[in-house]
This record gives structure tokens, C-alpha cells and sequence, in this order.
């Protein structure tokens, strides 16, 4: 039994180090190669390094002769259909929520004119159709295809940290104490790119720590969320497709603000205030975790 701990914890330790550099060296290879946020070839830098937890699995699994028993790709369908439903339809209700809460609180932010999506029109000229009609395609693209749109490059992350990171954690700690981990250890393989002005930019009081805090924040409480689909439903499927619906969803409230929000606060679910139903639901769900 203390064997198979002692090995457990190399495994750990091993993926972590693994996730962290292979993420870290992806994200850096971007300022690097002389390249700024934002341009093509960083984003599909950064569609890269979502992978890079998958590959530590692969790596550790193979480096200290694991082998590759239960996965997290299963999914678990059979029995689970209203558990399936819910976690292809609640992700979607909350990004809408944490939309709403950020403009109930700092209502001049909203842009009722829709300017944001006016200028995309205007910039790719007449194409027969209004800033509300565009508003509305975006809304219903993320509540029927948001779940699967990017589940291959999320099913890259969530095989790492919650179909090999989580799992492990659980064996040395409580599943609250796991939850939490897993989401600090997510947070922090984000830092270098946030501080490049990924969700947040660069202006900010507090540049880059209070970002990097943020976004810790952030995939703690997704990470719970998402750590309890893996947990109840025994694979890593649900909390791909949960992470699928937060990144086709993300710049949704963004077409609804006036031009000088704080990214810090929101409207993003990634923002302090924006989160706030985030971390709620997060809440919630830690406490039934733990009975």
C-alpha cells in the first residue's frame, strides 16, 4: 500500500512538472518567435499548448510504466441522460447569468445599440442582416453547438487535469481539498499568458499579478464545477464539453458593453464581479462534494 503511494506521488509530481514546463515553453514560444497576442499565429500557439496536460498524461503514464487503464474517456452515457442534460444546457445559463449580474451592477457598462457588434457588420460590409439578428445567430450557435464546438482542444486540457490530475489528488486528499488543487495548479499553467493580455489585456492597476490572481480564482471555481461532473460521471467528457460551452460563450457579453469596461471585473464569467454566479454554483457544489 505505501508503494503504491509512493508511486502515486512521483506520478503527481512528475505530471505536474510535465503540464507546468511543456505549457509554459508553449505560451512563451509566442513572444519568443517576436509574435503579440492576438495575431494568428500565437492563437493557434495557444490552441497548441491546450494540449499540453493531455501529452503530460501520456508522458507520465508511459515514463513511470503506468500503462493507460482508465482514462476519463469514457463517457458514461447509459443512466446519465439528465445529468448529460444539464451539463449541456447549465454551463450556457450560467455564462448568461454572470453577463447579467456584471450589468445589474455596473449598468452603465451596457450597450444596449450593440455598437461592438454594428462595427464587425460594418467592417465586413452589407451582408443583409441586423446587429441583433448577428446577436442572436452567436446566442443560439452557444447553446446547440457550444458544448461541442471545441471539444477536441478542451478534451486536450481536461484529460490532464481532471481525467489524470484530479484523480490522483483524490487518493492523498479530500475531494474538496482535490478540487481546489487541481484549479490552483490550472490557474497558475495560465500566468504566462495572461500576463501577455490574455482575458484581461494589460492595463490594469496591478499588472500582471492581480490577472494571474483573477484567473487562479477563476479555474478554481470552473475547476469545481467541472471537477464534479468528472467525479459523479466518471470521465473527463463532461467537463470538456462544460469547458467547450465557457470558451464559445466568452466573448458573448463583450458584444453587450460600452468600450472601457475593467476585464478585471467583468463582464466576462472570468471577471470578479462577472463571476460571481460562477462562484455560487462553485460554492454549492463544494459543499455537496464534501457529503
Amino acid at each position: 500500500m505505501e508503494q503504491e503511494k509512493r508511486a502515486t506521488k512521483k506520478r503527481l509530481i512528475l505530471f505536474v512538472v510535465l503540464s507546468l514546463t511543456l505549457g509554459w515553453v508553449a505560451f512563451l514560444l509566442i513572444p519568443l518567435l517576436g509574435l503579440t497576442y492576438g495575431q494568428n499565429l500565437s492563437l493557434a500557439i495557444l490552441a497548441g499548448a491546450m494540449f499540453t496536460p493531455t501529452i503530460s498524461n501520456l508522458l507520465t503514464r508511459l515514463i513511470t510504466k503506468e500503462g493507460f487503464k482508465n482514462m476519463y474517456l469514457r463517457p458514461h452515457f447509459k443512466g446519465h441522460i439528465k445529468a448529460y442534460l444539464l451539463v449541456f444546457f447549465g454551463p450556457t445559463i450560467l455564462l448568461f447569468l454572470s453577463g447579467a449580474f456584471y450589468f445589474l451592477i455596473f449598468p452603465g457598462t451596457f450597450d444596449p445599440e450593440l455598437s461592438v457588434l454594428k462595427n464587425v457588420l460594418a467592417a465586413n460590409g452589407p451582408g443583409g442582416i441586423t446587429a441583433s439578428d448577428l446577436l442572436l445567430i452567436n446566442v443560439l450557435q452557444v447553446i446547440f453547438i457550444g458544448p461541442v464546438v471545441n471539444i477536441i482542444p478542451t478534451l486536450g486540457e481536461e484529460l490532464g487535469w481532471r481525467g489524470y490530475l484530479l484523480p490522483k489528488l483524490r487518493e492523498f486528499f479530500s475531494d474538496r481539498g482535490a478540487l481546489v488543487i487541481t484549479g490552483v495548479v490550472w490557474g497558475v499553467w495560465h500566468a504566462p499568458v495572461i500576463a501577455m493580455g490574455h482575458n484581461y489585456g494589460t492595463e490594469y492597476i496591478g499588472y500582471p499579478w492581480l490577472g494571474i490572481l483573477a484567473m487562479i480564482i477563476f479555474c478554481v471555481a470552473i475547476g469545481i464545477v467541472v471537477g464534479y461532473a468528472t467525479i459523479k460521471l466518471q470521465s473527463a467528457i463532461p467537463a470538456a464539453m462544460i469547458h467547450s460551452t465557457v470558451n464559445a460563450g466568452a466573448a458573448l457579453p463583450m458584444y453587450l458593453a460600452v468600450s472601457g469596461y475593467n476585464p478585471i471585473l467583468g463582464p466576462f464569467m472570468t471577471g470578479l464581479v462577472g463571476g460571481i454566479p460562477l462562484i455560487f454554483v462553485a460554492i454549492v457544489l463544494f459543499i455537496k462534494v464534501g457529503k
